[in-house]
């Protein structure tokens, strides 16, 4: 009989573990759903946009554009997101960049998102 008490109770432990290792799991990986954002490094002359998005087992792409203060797409590019990544990036040179408000803009699927930033 203690025996068995024993084997219980070390199944019991084993399970919280288990259970408690996976919750940590999913708490490093509840990561941002959807979001995009810009960064300016003006002593690197680079402008750094990220698509974050949920981790998916599957490819998938999206078409990223980049438009400039007056309203033309000053350049589309289509990105593969590989299955398993949780974001992608794009970059841009600002020297030869038209000053004002940018807006960088993501369509996956049939969903948008956007952010703007400004050159100066």
């Amino acid at each position: 009989m203690k025996l068995y008490k024993l084997i219980i109770l070390s199944i019991f432990v084993i399970s919280t573990l288990v259970a408690n290792d996976q919750k940590v799991d999913d708490e490093i990986y509840d990561e941002p759903i959807n979001s995009v954002d810009c960064i300016i490094l003006k002593d690197e002359n680079s402008i750094i946009c990220k698509y974050i998005h949920k981790r998916s087992d599957e490819d998938k792409y999206v078409e990223f554009s980049w438009i400039d203060p007056i309203g033309v797409v000053s350049r589309e590019r289509t990105m593969l997101i590989p299955a398993g990544h949780g974001s992608i990036y794009d970059y841009r040179f600002i020297n030869g960049r038209v000053s004002g408000k940018w807006t960088f803009k993501v369509q996956d699927n049939n969903q948008t998102y956007q952010t703007n930033f400004i050159i100066e």
